[in-house]
Order: C-alpha cells, then sequence, then structure tokens
C-alpha cells in the first residue's frame, strides 16, 4: 500500500511564485496516482500523431511523454501562462527542436494556435471557471485534426467534502489551491460531448485525479 506523502505547508502564493512552482515539481515523481494517470494516457495517444498542442504545459512534462511515446511527432507547441513554469519548459526542450515554448493564458480563445492530431492538457483547465471550460472544450473540438485526441489529465471535484479532504491529505496537500475551480466529472464529459467531442470517457480515475479523453469526428472519404 502507498503512502501518503508527508504533509509540509502548501504554498498558495500563485503560479508566478518560483518557490510554488519549485515545490509542485519536486513532488511528481513521487505522486504513484499522478504517473498511473499518465500511464493511462501514454497508452490512448493515436498510434501515428504529427502534431501536438499542450495546454498550460507547466515544464513540459506532459509534451515530452508524448514526444517519447510516439516518435512520429513532428511538431509540439506548448502553452502556459505561468513565466516561471516557462522558463522550466524552455529548459527541459531546449535541444529539442520540434517543441516550440510559449506564453498563452487558457481564459483567452485558442483557436489562433492552429490545429492539431492531439491535444493534451495536465493539471491546469481546473483552473478556469465553467463558462470558459466549456468554451475551451468547444474551441479544442475545432481545433484537433480529424480522428484527433483530446486527453485531460485533471483535477476533478470529490463527491462530498470530506472524500476532497481525505483526496488532499492522499496527495499531502494542506489547503486548496485558491486558483482551483473544480468541476465533477461527469459535467466535464457532458460538456465534452456538448462540444462536438466523441468516444467522450473517463478512462482513469483515482479519488480527485481524472483522466476525461474525447475524440474528434474522423472524415469519411470523400465527404467533408
Amino acid at each position: 500500500m502507498t503512502s501518503a506523502p508527508s504533509q509540509k505547508r502548501t504554498p498558495t502564493a500563485g503560479w508566478h511564485d518560483p518557490d510554488q512552482v519549485d515545490w509542485y515539481l519536486d513532488r511528481l515523481d513521487g505522486l504513484p496516482p499522478r504517473i498511473a494517470g499518465e500511464d493511462v494516457l501514454r497508452e490512448v495517444l493515436p498510434p501515428t500523431p504529427a502534431s501536438v498542442l499542450d495546454l498550460g504545459c507547466g515544464d513540459g512534462r506532459l509534451a515530452a511523454l508524448v514526444l517519447e511515446a510516439r516518435s512520429t511527432v513532428r511538431q509540439v507547441h506548448a502553452v502556459d501562462r505561468s513565466a516561471t513554469m516557462l522558463e522550466r519548459a524552455r529548459e527541459r526542450f531546449q535541444a529539442e527542436p520540434r517543441v516550440t515554448v510559449g506564453q498563452w493564458d487558457l481564459a483567452e480563445p485558442i483557436v489562433s494556435l492552429g490545429s492539431f492530431d492531439v491535444i493534451v492538457s495536465g493539471f491546469a483547465i481546473h483552473h478556469l471557471e465553467s463558462g470558459r471550460k466549456r468554451d475551451l472544450f468547444s474551441e479544442v473540438a475545432q481545433q484537433l485534426r480529424p480522428g484527433g485526441l483530446f486527453a485531460n489529465l485533471e483535477v476533478v471535484a470529490s463527491a462530498t467534502p470530506e472524500l476532497h479532504a481525505e483526496f488532499l491529505a492522499a496527495i499531502g496537500r494542506t489547503a486548496d489551491d485558491p486558483e482551483d475551480r473544480l468541476v465533477d466529472v461527469e459535467t466535464q464529459a457532458g460538456w465534452m460531448r456538448e462540444a462536438g467531442l466523441e468516444q467522450v470517457d473517463c478512462l482513469w480515475r483515482w479519488r480527485g485525479f481524472a483522466l476525461l479523453v474525447g475524440r474528434s469526428t474522423v472524415t469519411e472519404p470523400g465527404l467533408g
């Protein structure tokens, strides 16, 4: 049985704060449930994607995962609003010409970023208000190429405050992130379907972590 991470005071200054960013990044490899979710994401990637968009890329962890898992990838665009996180991502990819790292606030529409075979996001979209989440899912559906995949590894709302408290304790947090705007799995899956994504499902869940996946419509030959 995996023991919970030790609980030290949880920084809450915000994602531009280097101390909070370092605290967060230092914990990731010590969270087996999160790694398990990443493993499932790796499994569901399309076999031969060429282009990837990482929304709220942080230090580039998911972008690196996709590059490692799929050798066909020729272009990755990784965006985040935190200058501190972007600095870490640029350090990670300084010798990787396939990756472009740029600043972008997910509160703003992503339609100008282009179209992609895969769009991933890791623990970022839960910071958006519900209305913006719904709009973002619609934009994702528009930006995915036919047959493309959207995979959102996310923090989601627990069914009760007691379960949420148990989740925080299990991941070694002493407080919520003040920027969190958590929504339950079922509601978000419904928004993804309304946006036009298909084969929508929660393919993995552990307490307040979940992997929500949807696919764009495959254009049949001779149509479209």
